[in-house]
């Protein structure tokens, strides 16, 4: 690896932004030091799936916009995030086949670029996001570079493995049940599920979803300067977070003050946790007590309500077959089994038996929900602390598709994410740390959640952890 490829492996995108801004390194300097190692660690993790090195190389010789982040390379999640002029699969085989090209990109997208990114490719994830792991048919896994025998998580995996390992210091993600927060604590990053409605997500989808957009990082700093610079509404959203006194990155080093945190360190239906995920939000709670916070076993009663579970499979579901018929109208013809995956297959089925009233109620249910839950906030609470998964790092298979049983990949999928669709479904920011790592050195995170557009506290709370337990000098050793 080239002297500049490995010096700047491990900086985050504030660091090399400065290496731009003050001369130091020009951005095809730093791009060719990034496709240098995308090019060098990728075929061992799969991690960077659609690659337009040579336009990147073009975008980085052009006038780049004079944004916070000038002349970084960076990569997109393979999953909604449009970009003009290129290819996007959403992890599925006939829509890699078909190679359609964007012909714009989506709002999100044109931020990253406005902040002066250079987008040099997309990362693998799974066939429509549908799982917590990264194992498409169409582009096959993505492995864990602290393990490589085991996941980096989903939907975001892709991403998660290709910053964790050092090829870009940040990479786009999104969210829709807890696919930026897992995928950082399997990946040992940071991770910040915004606010529904703090980002918009059009033009082609709306706040209404579950699904929120950002990114995960090596450091705090990256992920406020990223909010910070792509928040904010988009023509004709109508679900728009309120926005923030000051600048996020301003939070960092704040003073919180002292905070009522509540701890849950148990499944809430009744499952199964392991022991070091446990351990890690214990061992937070104390540290957080050690600066002064106000920790006790505490959490929302509505986290479990198994009938809220039910209704919203009907929404899950249904937003599978609307991703189904998406990619139809996209390919000129409906899709038939066997041009997806079984599991997805199934869910799109089963959707096609929910009718408008069973839908309507799901909706209600959400609603039911999400004001259950936040009031727990409102009633005094200022932060909630949990494990991110139930487990550490699970083994590549785990989430095999079985024609005898075609729902158990989702099954598995409820036992590992125990604690991170509930705040989808009450449009909160949540944010997960890697604050612990087990014996055999896997990364496990805890995650904060805070109260409706109140990013600003997890930004203060998760700063004073960063620099009382610093991560930035962990590195998988691949």
């Amino acid at each position: 690896m080239s002297s500049l490829a490995d010096d700047t492996r491990w900086l985050d995108a504030t660091a090399q932004a400065d290496l731009v801004r003050t001369g130091q390194v020009s951005p095809p300097e730093l791009l060719e030091a990034a496709i240098e190692r995308i090019e060098r660690i990728d075929p061992e993790l799969n991690a960077v799936v659609i690659r337009w090195f040579d336009h990147a190389r073009e975008v980085a010789r052009g006038p780049l916009p004079d944004g916070p982040f000038r002349g970084v390379p960076t990569l997109l999640k393979d999953l909604w995030a449009h970009y003009a002029g290129q290819t996007l699969s959403n992890g599925c085989q006939v829509v890699k086949d078909a190679a359609p090209v964007s012909a714009t990109d989506t709002t999100l997208v044109s931020r990253f670029r406005a902040a002066g990114f250079v987008v040099a490719g997309r990362t693998n994830s799974p066939e429509f996001g549908s799982l917590p792991t990264t194992e498409p048919t169409a582009w096959g896994p993505t492995r864990n570079p602290w393990d490589t025998g085991r996941s980096p998580g989903g939907s975001s995996g892709g991403s998660a493995a290709a910053v964790a390992s050092g090829m870009v210091p940040l990479a786009h993600a999104s969210d829709g049940g807890g696919s930026i927060r897992i995928p950082a604590s399997a990946c040992g990053l940071v991770g910040l599920k915004p606010s529904q409605g703090r980002i918009t997500l059009g033009p082609y989808r709306d706040e209404s979803n579950l699904g929120v957009e950002l990114c995960v990082s090596r450091s705090l700093r990256d992920t406020a300067a990223l909010l910070d610079a792509v928040r904010g509404p988009g023509v004709g959203d109508t679900m728009i977070a309120p926005a923030p006194t000051r600048p996020y990155v301003q939070e960092l080093g704040a003073d919180p003050g002292r905070l009522r945190i509540g701890l849950l360190d148990h499944h809430p239906f009744g499952g199964p946790v392991h022991e070091q995920c446990a351990l890690a939000a214990r061992e937070t709670a104390a540290l957080l007590e050690s600066l002064g916070h106000h920790v006790e076993p505490e959490y929302p009663a509505a986290m479990r309500n198994t009938e809220f579970a039910r209704r919203f499979g009907a929404l899950w579901s249904t937003n599978m077959g609307a991703s189904f018929a998406r990619i139809a109208e996209q390919m000129g013809r409906d899709l038939v089994p066997g041009d997806v995956e079984l599991v997805n297959w199934v869910q799109a089925e089963f959707a096609r038996g929910v009718n408008g009233v069973e839908y309507a109620l799901g909706l209600s249910a959400n609603v039911e929900f999400r004001r259950a839950v936040q009031q727990w906030w409102h009633d005094g609470w200022d932060l909630l602390l949990t494990p991110t998964m139930a487990e550490p790092p699970v083994p590549i298979g785990s989430f095999r598709n079985d024609p005898e049983n075609p729902m158990a990949p989702m099954l598995r999928a409820g036992q590992l994410c125990a604690f991170t669709p509930a705040f989808n479904s009450s449009g909160q920011p949540a944010i997960s740390l890697p604050m612990h790592w087990t014996p055999e050195g896997l990364p496990v995170g805890v995650q904060l959640v805070a109260a409706y557009g109140r990013e600003d506290v997890l930004f203060r709370v998760a700063a004073q952890l960063e620099a009382a337990q610093p991560w930035e000098h962990r590195r998988p050793s691949i």
